[in-house]
């Protein structure tokens, strides 16, 4: 009972019975059931457009420009990841890969580029191996960056806003993941042969969404901060 006669139940239906009233003492003042109704009525018409106009367009109005403040606040802490971490850690992932020389020619970005251009390179991104090459003394100095960087990545990820900006969530999670997964191996350099294909499996991911994330905040600059570009 408590929940259906709830504050919000009880406000609706003082309001109504306060309406009620004033009705009562406009039709025992000037006695006119006619003029009541006519503002009743048009004013019970009114009702679905101011609906419509309050709910589905400024509520609308306000939601996008809520959703735009936050995505720049997010575009903030993506700029501080690749400040801190990301851009070392793509120079980490890029000396792994066998045809960087082919990525990097094609993530030459220039002040030229247009939409369409960047169009091309994300659709060229979805479609690159994105394939790694390590021996497996080389996974200590991968490991120990990221073991540098993980304070660092647990206060991104208990950002709260996370939430709205799936694709950054993502490369949290792979690069996070990846570091745990370092981090738990004490001997690197004498792993299984299943556990090492592993860790280049989650090696492969975490490339590829820096990766796209990188190219993603490249672009957010070009429109947003034309002078960091």
């Amino acid at each position: 009972m408590k929940k259906i006669f709830n504050w919000r139940v009880l406000l609706g239906i003082s309001l109504i019975a306060l309406s009620g009233i004033i009705y009562y003492f406009h039709f025992t003042i000037f006695h006119d059931p006619h003029h009541i109704f006519i503002y009743l009525i048009g004013d019970i018409a009114f009702v679905p457009i101011e609906v419509l106009m309050v709910t589905l367009i400024i509520h609308h109005v306000l939601e996008v420009r809520a959703k735009k403040a936050l995505m720049k606040k997010m575009n903030m802490l993506i700029g501080a990841f690749f400040s801190d971490t990301g851009t070392e850690l793509l120079n980490i992932f890029s000396s792994f890969d066998p045809k960087i020389s082919d990525l990097s020619s094609r993530l030459n970005i220039e002040r030229s580029w247009k939409d369409k251009r960047y169009k091309e390179t994300f659709a060229y991104l979805s479609t690159y191996s994105f394939n790694v090459e390590i021996k497996e003394d080389k996974l200590n100095c991968l490991s120990e960056f990221l073991k540098s960087k993980m304070q660092f990545l647990l206060s991104l990820i208990a950002n709260p806003n996370l939430l709205e900006h799936e694709s950054f969530t993502d490369v949290l999670w792979s690069v996070f993941h990846l570091a745990e997964e370092l981090a738990s191996r004490e001997d690197l350099g004498a792993l299984p042969k299943a556990d090492f294909e592993h860790l280049l499996v989650d090696i492969k991911r975490a490339y590829k969404t820096t990766s796209v994330q990188w190219l993603s905040y490249m672009k957010h600059l070009r429109d947003d901060y034309p002078y960091l570009y």
